[in-house]
């Protein structure tokens, strides 16, 4: 199978934006891609917007993206009121619009709209309404919503970057470690299963979802 080269050019410099509605879903949804970009493209940059969270989960958030990225990404947070974005999406389009004004991404990466999370889902939503120009993966996040979809974009993942993404989340966000679903396994697994799907060399990938591509032949 023929793949799309993300970023081919390896001397110009990769300009993606990341879009998390809370301080931990950038890093379950495209933690691989990320160390994989900064593993093989010379130039990165990278920029995380974080639309909730306290001190304790800026802090990880902060933490988590310095230890997979270094000096390549800044983390952008904000204070919405986690499980309250529909109530003030007003206020969170002005910070896309903000955000489309600033930055020129070649790759956008967010939550995929059919997510079951409301703010999920509106972040997803508002990211395709106000970036119409732009490639887009919408990342999944695994959950107790049962909302996982065919995706129709694969990453394949090496066993190393599989294990260190798993580890690094469930050691970078303490704040999380009760809920049951927050386990290494559970990033695993997911990665395991995308890996079949995609016949992944060494079995694991992750799964996006691209609602559209132009062909550059």
């Amino acid at each position: 199978m023929l793949g799309l080269a993300l970023g081919a050019d390896l001397a110009a410099p990769l300009r993606v934006l990341c879009l998390g509605a809370h301080s931990d879903d950038i890093e379950i949804g495209c933690g691989g891609l990320l160390l994989t970009l900064a593993a093989r493209q010379r130039a990165l940059a990278v920029r995380c917007v974080v639309f909730s969270g306290g001190d304790d989960r800026v802090a990880e958030a902060r933490a988590s993206i310095g230890d997979l990225l270094g000096q390549a990404a800044v983390v952008e947070p904000h204070a919405f009121a986690d499980g309250l974005f529909a109530h003030r999406a007003p206020a969170i389009k002005a910070v896309f619009e903000a955000i489309k004004r600033e930055a020129a991404p070649d790759l956008i990466l967010t939550h995929h709209v059919g997510d079951l999370h409301q703010d999920h889902a509106l972040i997803g939503t508002m990211t395709r309404n106000t970036f119409r120009d732009h490639l887009i993966l919408g990342y999944e996040v695994p959950k107790y919503d049962a909302d996982l979809h065919p995706t129709n974009a694969y990453l394949p993942l090496s066993a190393q970057v599989a294990e260190r993404k798993a580890a690094h989340i469930h050691a970078s966000f303490p704040s999380q470690q009760g809920r049951r679903w927050f386990r290494p396994e559970t990033f695993l697994s997911l990665a395991r299963l995308r890996g079949i799907e995609c016949n992944a060399p060494e079995g694991f990938a992750e799964g996006y979802h691209v609602p559209k591509a132009v062909l550059a032949v």
